[in-house]
């Protein structure tokens, strides 16, 4: 395995050395009247165009902070921006260069066995990630304002009767999961496709990744049947989609980049941030977003399930957490049920 990890880590460097494929993920799409990114706009942006406004949210532990931003044109007038900073992984063989480069370290306490240090490592070795939402609408901002969080118990009635109808209404567009499916975007990015129309996928990996490292691994598999929204709508039916999707997408990773199946951890989203149904496999030591027990639904529970019974996610109430400002949790207070 660990020959397969090398392996592995040399193509990772040569793919992030390329040109990389940008996907339009739903919180770049989800634009006033489900109107199309300003592209043109976004192409010509520059950090050094922005100035901060507010800290909408930060995580210490994360090592993340979330910016509003804007872009003050000739005329003086402000364009909202969202800035996610983030700071990188270590990447093993880097690691031991934080050792050997020249750079300040200031000692901060020694107490018996015990010194911490405060290290000003070279720019190649304190990398940020930078992503920008821009233009961005009133919506990506209350999207990553810290907000408070309600957890809903939502019975089958709630769904066809507040969910559903809710989902149905929205138009947010998800054109960047056909365009993967129809391989008009980010096709050399693939790692396996099953290409049979009911019962196959692709697996791609998620931007959350850098592909650098293994440690936050992260993939996520696109099934090619489009009817299915969530896991609201799997039954029985669906179980020979769901076993392909455990079962390649397991053999692929582990052939790609030496990682077993007893290593991932391999879910569902309930609620989903976007309504095609998806997998998400990332490395089990990593605590990915949405994989804590309110969210994530285990793809082998699942399985298990609908063999029990075809009609289980049709039955049984499902626990998922909604921020305060977000229109679902709206319409679930104004139906009495928070």
């Amino acid at each position: 395995r660990g020959a397969a990890r090398a392996q592995w880590r040399g193509r990772a460097r040569a793919m992030a050395e390329g040109p990389q494929p940008k996907r339009k993920r739903e919180d770049e799409e989800e634009k006033n009247g489900g109107a199309p990114a300003q592209g043109g706009a976004a192409a010509a942006l520059t950090l050094s165009d922005l100035r901060v406004r507010r800290i909408l949210r930060e995580s210490a532990r994360d090592k993340i902070v979330f910016l509003h931003a804007e872009r003050v044109g000739l005329s003086g007038e402000g364009t909202d921006a969202v800035v996610i900073l983030e700071k990188t992984p270590f990447q093993e063989e880097k690691i031991p260069d934080l050792l050997k480069k020249p750079m300040n370290a200031e000692l901060q306490m020694h107490n018996d066995i015990y010194c911490t240090f405060y290290l000003s490592p070279p720019p190649e070795l304190s990398e940020i990630k930078a992503t920008v939402v821009y233009p961005a609408t009133e919506k990506h901002i209350q999207k990553y304002l810290r907000q408070e969080v309600h957890l809903i118990r939502e019975t089958w009635e709630d769904y066809k009767n507040i969910t559903l109808p809710f989902i149905q209404s929205q138009s947010f567009s998800i054109q960047w999961v056909y365009n993967i499916l129809e391989k008009k975007a980010e096709a050399d990015r693939i790692v396996h496709e099953n290409p049979d129309p009911s019962n196959g996928f692709v697996l791609v990996p998620d931007l959350k990744w850098n592909q650098n490292q293994l440690e936050d691994l992260y993939l996520i598999a696109l099934v090619h049947r489009r009817e299915i929204k969530s896991l609201r709508d799997l039954t029985a039916e669906h179980l020979p989609l769901l076993r392909n999707v455990l079962q390649e997408g397991k053999e692929a990773i582990v052939k790609r980049f030496g990682v077993p199946g007893s290593q991932l951890r391999i879910y569902l989203h309930y609620q989903p941030s976007y309504h095609h149904l998806h997998v998400h496999f990332t490395a089990l030591g990593y605590d990915a977003p949405g994989s804590s027990v309110e969210r994530a639904h285990l793809l082998a529970d699942v399985i298990d399930n609908l063999a029990m019974d075809s009609t289980y996610y049709q039955k049984r109430a499902l626990t998922f957490p909604l921020r305060a400002d977000e229109p679902l949790f709206k319409k679930f207070q104004e139906a009495g049920k928070v």
